[in-house]
């Protein structure tokens, strides 16, 4: 099984890009997620962690 999609892949121009765009995609989202937590004011974050316990 794993011969026919090793060699499904290799018949395909330019599939070595498709792993780097998702690492890229990968990377980046967590980048702003991580930016994002370190820049939100704790105002806010307070807010959001009393939402589930209000009626």
């Amino acid at each position: 099984m794993l011969k026919f999609i090793k060699g499904h892949l290799e018949s395909i121009d330019g599939v070595a890009t498709y792993p780097m765009i998702s690492l890229l995609i990968f990377f980046i989202f967590f980048a702003i997620l991580f930016w994002w937590v370190f820049t939100a004011s704790k105002a806010h974050i307070k807010e959001v962690s009393k939402l589930p316990l209000e009626d």
